[in-house]
């Protein structure tokens, strides 16, 4: 695949504090790109220079067209929902739908009618979007940003404060921006669990700082099940771990972390007894996206 955007060490200061720190992402054509953070990571002014609604500090991005459109034609393909939606609230979807056509120079009034039927709001009629529910905003939200046809679809924490059955409605449509219109997303969010059911690759970034970038496939391979093992001996403990058949470990001063065969610790704590080594420590981690993601930014706070 092609990229459709990276950054290249980007960085925006607000006085001495470093809200982007040299954050370099990748994000491939056709995709949906995860970005996982804490609420004041990061996420929401990566976003804002990339939709070119804050300026970096230092460093640069670069948006490629699919026929080699330039960084400035492309500002016009990027579709944004950061934030609030901004919307008009004594007006219909319609009608708010059409006012931003206007500001885009749109005059299709169909093409407004097919957008919300693609986002499952045709039947919503004259109803004032103030009596909407929350995940039917974030719909028509996602409804506008697509007005000027984007290649880019840039979403902050589109489910934010939703519902199972709003989560489930946007997730659903994310699925369907992406494989069925071809539209590249970057989706920022808190919820771990929600961001895996949608994400092609991740970026992880904590305090300003990018510290990993993956594809599903590569996250899925760090977050597979280990045995972390602390004992009295670790290079005899190797030995025996060995000598069972057990040969996928990664070896600390102080710990070793086993990668096969995770569910056996009783037969390696009784092993390890019978040559006299003491289990001092043994657990099972690193099963989830949430695991991994702990270990990587320090602990379990909150998200």
């Amino acid at each position: 695949m092609s990229l459709i955007l990276q950054t290249d060490k980007i960085t925006k200061a607000y006085r001495s504090k470093l809200a982007v720190n040299q954050v370099s992402i990748h994000v491939e054509r056709g995709q949906v790109y995860g970005l996982i953070g804490r609420n004041g990571a990061g996420k929401t002014t990566l976003l804002k220079m990339i939709a070119n609604l804050a300026s970096p500090t230092s460093g640069s991005f670069e948006v490629y067209g699919a026929n080699g459109e330039t960084k400035a034609q492309m500002r016009s393909k990027i579709g944004v929902l950061i934030e609030d939606p901004g919307l008009f609230q004594n007006l219909n979807a319609f009608q708010n739908m059409k006012a931003k056509a206007i500001a885009s120079g749109i005059k299709n009034d169909q093409y407004l009618y097919d957008l919300l039927a693609f986002v499952g709001l045709a039947g919503v009629g004259n109803k004032s979007v103030k009596n909407f529910s929350l995940g039917m905003r974030q719909r028509l939200g996602i409804a506008l940003a697509m007005v000027n046809a984007p290649e880019l679809l840039l979403l902050d924490e589109p489910i934010n404060g939703l519902d199972p059955q709003g989560i489930a409605e946007v997730r659903g449509l994310i699925h369907r921006l992406c494989k069925e219109r071809g539209i590249s997303i970057i989706i920022s969010s808190h919820i771990l669990e929600e961001l895996s059911k949608v994400a092609d690759r991740y970026g992880i970034i904590h305090n300003g700082v990018l510290l990993d970038e993956a594809t599903n496939e590569e996250l899925l391979a760090r977050c597979q099940p280990r045995l972390f093992l602390r004992t009295s001996d670790i290079a005899a403990t190797q030995t025996i771990l060995r000598g069972m058949g057990i040969n996928n470990f990664n070896a600390f001063p102080d710990h070793l972390e086993i990668l096969e065969r995770s569910n056996e610790g009783g037969a390696i704590s009784m092993a390890l007894a019978q040559q006299g080594i003491q289990t001092l420590e043994m657990r099972t981690e690193g099963n989830s996206l949430e695991d991994y993601y702990f270990r990587l930014t320090g602990g379990a706070g909150h998200v």
